[in-house]
């Protein structure tokens, strides 16, 4: 059997006039999806998990150390309890006590009720009944004889990394049978060992034996 050219082109044509309707419905599916894409928003991005001030550990009886450029011990934290917080890595103390390490000099003790450490470790912030502590020294060949120091207060900041203990609150310094008060606070250093008061100061202040700083 053999068709014309003629039938073959009704043919043709009586096929896609049967396919015009899907052909319709598809190109209005393309354009609507086209439409949908180029109206819609950019998708926002995955937000990451918010962390709360909350601890993701605690350590009861805890130490916490840190070692200087030469390996030796810079201060070394003993703690009752140890608080650390997921979102910031800082850190709360239940009655913690800090030791300074100098060469060649008598190990200075920080201590209070309660602290709270920042997550970068350079500042330690002490809270009630706070206190430093530096025994007295018989003198060396490199150093002079020093006396019992104590110095109280309701606060204290340790700056780490500088070795300055300050405070602005009232504070009481004991230095042998020396006693004074300041009501604006003061500064001890502990690489020279040091203390300033600031602001109006009381007390008394006895003689140091001889050799004795």
């Amino acid at each position: 059997m053999s068709f014309t050219s003629q039938q073959i082109k009704i043919g043709i044509g009586r096929t896609l006039l049967r396919l015009m309707p899907l052909i319709v419905m598809g190109v209005l599916t393309l354009m609507t999806f086209w439409l949908v894409q180029k109206t819609s928003p950019p998708e926002a991005p995955a937000q990451e998990r918010i962390r709360l001030h909350e601890p993701d550990y605690i350590i009861k009886h805890g130490t916490l150390s840190a070692l200087n450029e030469l390996g030796n011990t810079k201060y070394r934290i003993l703690t009752d309890k140890l608080t650390h917080y997921d979102d910031d890595a800082s850190m709360d103390f239940d009655i913690p006590r800090m030791r300074l390490f100098q060469p060649n000099k008598a190990p200075v003790t920080v201590k209070a009720d309660t602290g709270h450490m920042d997550g970068d470790l350079t500042i330690l912030e002490l809270f009630n009944n706070a206190s430093i502590f530096r025994p007295a020294q018989a003198a060396t060949e490199t150093e002079p004889a020093t006396l019992r120091m104590l110095a109280t207060s309701s606060y204290f900041k340790v700056l780490i990394n500088d070795d300055i203990i300050e405070t602005n609150r009232p504070i009481t310094l004991e230095q042998g049978t020396s006693m004074m008060n300041s009501t604006d606070g003061g500064i001890f250093n502990n690489i020279q060992q040091s203390m300033t008061l600031s602001g109006q100061v009381k007390g008394r202040i006895e003689r140091a034996p001889k050799g004795a700083q």
